[in-house]
């Protein structure tokens, strides 16, 4: 027993941490204390990554045939707008100004 006591508390000791340091390196270390605004960007952009992750990203198909849909509405609606245009021109050069 006096042998598991014993390997429990080294394992313990060097425990690894996720960045590869020993909590007793860690320990020692003093944190560098950042102002207020700087740690709000730092959280900012670690919450927006951390959703950038979560994205379900289209594959290469279904982007392109979503980039056409964009680009022939965008097609559709400026054709509606510059007949809409050249009505209201004619309209003004040929009923109003006469």
């Amino acid at each position: 027993m006096a042998l598991g006591k014993k390997a429990t508390a080294e394992s313990a000791e060097n425990k690894v941490s996720v960045r590869g340091k020993t909590e007793g390196d860690q320990k020692g270390k003093r944190k560098i204390k950042l102002p207020r605004f700087i740690r709000a960007i730092g959280a900012y952009f670690a919450g927006a990554w951390r959703e950038i992750r979560q994205v379900r990203w289209p594959n290469r198909k279904a982007t392109w045939s979503l980039t056409l849909a964009v680009l022939l509405f965008t097609l559709f609606w400026a054709i509606v707008i510059l007949a809409l245009d050249l009505l209201n021109q004619f309209i003004f050069n040929n009923v109003i100004l006469k």
